[in-house]
């Protein structure tokens, strides 16, 4: 798969090429900048684009700003946006408008190498992939609310139904039957006011939209 990279820092961006290398896929552009980015992504048309949030000049949101313009303009290209920290405000606002082949992840993550991988191909598949330090951190912060509905166990399906996995992969991490995932799933949309929906992409969003206390 053609994939383009964003990421001012040269050591980093040459670090992740020689990942995504060892990885099979085909870096086919890289960038420093937002604009270079976008640029890049029309000559070269890839499957994914890796950015980071924070790009010149101003590094705060450019990298974020260019992933959504890529969103808009090139509805068959997955895009996975990397952050050095969790940015919950960051994490809505890309996600707002649909999940579809939509990733969202912390640096750090691109150390387990095998698991980067698996994620990578999930979101080229049209699949959706969320930091769980960004679900934990939603759920610290309103823990009062979240801790007196939910059982531990209950707390750990949440986090990785917002991390877009099917019941039957939720059971699999988890060593339970998918009727148990089932179950689970029933009473935590019950407790959280949440529509039951089979449609995981819609259930990343609501999830994270309860989480972050917005409507």
């Amino acid at each position: 798969m053609r994939v383009v990279i964003a990421e001012d820092e040269i050591l980093l961006r040459e670090g992740l090429g020689l990942v995504l290398d060892r990885l099979d896929f085909e870096v086919v552009g890289t960038a420093g900048d937002a604009e270079e980015l976008l640029r890049k992504v029309s000559a070269h048309a890839p499957d994914l684009v890796i950015t980071d949030i924070r790009m010149p000049p101003s590094h705060t949101d450019e990298g974020l700003r260019a992933a959504m313009a890529i969103r808009s303009a090139h509805h068959g290209v997955a895009v996975l946006v990397l952050s050095q920290h969790v940015q919950i405000t960051y994490a809505l606002e890309l996600f707002e408008e649909g999940a579809t082949g939509l990733g969202y992840l912390l640096k750090q993550r691109i150390m387990d190498v095998a698991r980067f991988g698996a994620d990578l191909r999930a979101l080229c598949a049209g699949g959706t992939v969320l930091d769980p330090e960004v679900v934990s951190t939603m759920l610290a912060a309103r823990r009062h609310d979240v801790a007196a509905k939910l059982t531990p166990r209950q707390q750990q399906v949440l986090v990785l139904m917002a991390k877009g996995r099917t019941n039957a992969a939720i059971g699999r991490e988890l060593s339970i039957s998918e009727k148990a995932v089932v179950r689970h799933a029933s009473h935590i949309y019950d407790a959280l006011g949440l529509a039951n929906t089979p449609d995981d992409h819609r259930r990343v969003q609501a999830v994270l939209r309860h989480l972050a206390g917005t409507p």
